[in-house]
């Protein structure tokens, strides 16, 4: 009887769907949603020894969605003709696997879909940029539930669409709809069933909500349209809120969580500002204009905040104080991610890929890639297991870096 236990055990573990390894991309930002990668042993002698391209496919959506890595697969969301698709690709060869084609809004606003796929348990979660979320198989494409965040909870379109992406948190998937009532939503990840409505009717925002426990409570940080707030993870209920009204509502940059204290960032002149969550209050440790992030999100590293920000500069801040410790002109909206005791960051207007040095001490520049595949990019690079994603406009390209 014992051993018949232990044989149903064995078979219940193999048949439990592929969890992501050690240096996959799950998720927009990454493992931790930090946009920091765990690898070691990377190539940094880049002017010497540049990473060699694996290979490159045409992306034809025209835009700026990013792409997950899980299991030796890529998943990004690219569009055709009057369809959105969800491509599956091979991490070692650039060769299709599967896609998943439905149909989308014509029209370009700056290109289609822009959401990250979010991979979990064996399945794909995506978002449109008209609301309408999908639940497929990771392994085959096949679709196993979706919802229409417009149409089953109210919500309102940003002016230029939905952008965030599904923010998985155990079996919940937690989406920001922006409707009456449904400021926040949490679905049941396996059927797509509602589990919650919350965070009042605030408007979208365009940035993908954060896991984070503050002051011992476990909730969502959304960066919504109008304001920071943080919601109950088993309810919904709104904890506390802090405003924060930009132009046109474009509030981007995922939220960098720093303890019990949150790191924003906006354009159009508001800024930045670290904010102290205490109870139900929220109140802003300082306040200046240094990093005006338009759509890229910052880094924590070492204990300095790194990122771009308008116009066109990468830069470090002590996120104490809010002092700029040094900045560098020449990156237009490019994306950055910390790996390794490095910065990699794009050049969002000529699509340059350079190597900085994780330092508050200067900028120092270990490397660089003369436009891999030219042009504007500003989706942020990510790395999956020793290989480096970039993406423009026009093509998606792997590059190896060990």
């Amino acid at each position: 009887m014992q051993r018949h236990h232990l044989l149903l055990l064995v078979i219940s573990l193999c048949c439990l769907p592929m969890l992501a390894q050690a240096g996959d991309w799950a998720q927009f930002r990454g493992p931790a949603g930090t946009g920091l990668s765990a690898e070691t042993g990377i190539n940094k002698a880049w002017n010497a020894h540049p990473p060699r391209v694996a290979w490159k496919v045409n992306m034809s959506d025209d835009g700026y969605a990013g792409p997950a890595v899980v299991n030796g697969k890529v998943y990004i969301i690219d569009h055709s003709a009057q369809q959105d698709v969800v491509r599956a690709i091979d991490l070692n060869s650039g060769r299709d696997l599967w896609h998943f084609a439905y149909a989308e809004a014509v029209g370009s606003n700056y290109g289609f879909a822009r959401a990250t796929p979010t991979v979990s348990w064996g399945k794909v979660f995506t978002i449109s940029r008209t609301g309408t979320v999908y639940c497929l198989d990771a392994n085959s494409g096949r679709q196993i539930w979706t919802v229409n965040m417009v149409a089953q909870f109210g919500g309102k379109r940003p002016q230029w669409d939905f952008s965030m992406s599904v923010c998985v948190d155990g079996t919940k998937a937690i989406l920001c709809p922006g409707g009456p009532g449904a400021g926040v939503v949490a679905v049941d990840m396996n059927n797509g069933r509602l589990l919650w409505k919350g965070g009042g009717s605030e408007p979208a925002g365009y940035s993908t909500p954060q896991v984070a426990t503050l002051n011992g409570k476990r909730q969502y940080v959304v960066f919504g349209g109008k304001k920071l707030f943080g919601v109950e993870a088993n309810s919904g209920k709104e904890l506390w809120s802090f405003p924060w009204s930009t132009q046109y509502d474009v509030n981007v940059a995922a939220p960098l969580i720093i303890g019990n204290d949150i790191f924003i960032t906006s354009d159009y002149g508001k800024g930045c500002a670290m904010v102290t969550v205490s109870g139900s209050s929220a109140r802003a440790r300082w306040q200046n204009t240094a990093m005006q992030a338009h759509v890229s999100s910052p880094i924590f590293v070492g204990g300095y905040i790194y990122g771009t920000g308008e116009p066109g500069k990468l830069m470090c801040l002590d996120p104490k104080t809010g002092a700029t410790r040094w900045s560098k002109d020449g990156f237009q909206k490019g994306g950055v991610i910390g790996i390794d005791g490095t910065l990699i960051a794009m050049d969002g207007g000529g699509g340059d890929v350079i190597m900085v040095s994780l330092t508050p001490g200067g900028y120092r520049e270990l490397g660089r890639l003369r436009a891999p595949l030219g042009g504007e990019s500003w989706t942020a690079p990510i790395v999956a297991n020793g290989k480096l994603l970039i993406r423009n406009k026009k093509q998606l390209a792997c590059l190896n870096l060990k």
